[in-house]
């Protein structure tokens, strides 16, 4: 397991052999098994694989054809709609739903969940890569998938038997240092051990076929404002048209 977490890749190219029987029910178990915020549980998942709607959730998250390659396709939800039926139900009062804070409980269950499941299907050799897409047009994501109020795609999951034709590499990661703060936040040493990285990042880029940038570069421009978030500036919005009141 600990040499599958380390050797961990971006998978987009599959072939389109479909999964073992009983491996994705393996990994919801695995998913369950994460830890979650008070045991309140409020994620749930949709497994896509009618090739039509593969197709159509592709388009919604920016037409990436992994999506469409991927014989499964795992919608990430936070889901705040169960415990709002549950309370209905008993005629019992559930404001909290309508705090950010439990919003960002889902939020984070549903990375915990997911990323214990994707150990899963790395361990059975299958690749996985994560799909952020879905947050373009979360409103659209909904009706195709027939999302009740208080629920929300937050990512998508390709998985399948990677192509070895066309192999993933790993992706070189900032330096330790950067990351890991003891004690206090420290920036001391961060711009040279960026300065370091960016040019380990551009020699990644070439050996992949990629067009050389520095990873600094880059990632500035992905943040300089609402034209670069892909639709997702709008997200506040989108979030209240799904019923999260988010106070």
């Amino acid at each position: 397991m600990l040499r599958h977490l380390m050797a961990h890749r971006s998978v987009r190219a599959y072939r389109p052999d479909p999964l073992p029987e009983g491996v994705l029910e393996g990994a919801m178990a695995a998913g369950q098994s994460a830890s979650t915020s008070s045991n309140l549980q409020v994620w749930s998942v949709v497994a896509v694989e009618d090739a039509e709607r593969r197709a159509l959730l592709s388009e919604l998250a920016g037409g990436q054809a992994h999506i469409r390659q991927a014989p499964l396709f795992l919608v990430w939800l936070v889901d705040l709609s169960r415990l709002a039926r549950l309370g209905a139900e008993r005629s019992h009062a559930s404001e909290g739903l309508d705090y950010l804070e439990t919003f960002l409980v889902g939020v984070v269950d549903a990375a915990l969940a997911a990323q214990n499941a994707a150990a899963f299907f790395e361990a059975q050799g299958l690749g996985i890569v994560y799909i952020g897409g879905l947050r373009n047009h979360p409103e659209w994501v909904a009706r195709e998938l027939g999302l009740p109020d208080r629920c929300m795609a937050v990512f998508g999951m390709c998985v399948g038997h990677p192509d070895t034709a066309r192999p993933a590499a790993i992706k070189p990661r900032l330096p330790q240092a950067v990351v890991l703060h003891r004690e206090r936040y420290d920036v001391a040493g961060e711009d040279a051990a960026i300065g370091r990285y960016d040019g380990i990042d551009e020699a990644f880029q070439r050996e992949q076929g990629l067009a050389p940038r520095a990873w600094s570069d880059a990632m500035v421009r992905r943040v300089a404002g609402p034209q670069s978030l892909n639709g997702r500036d709008r997200l506040r919005e989108a979030l209240g048209a799904l019923g999260f009141a988010l106070r």
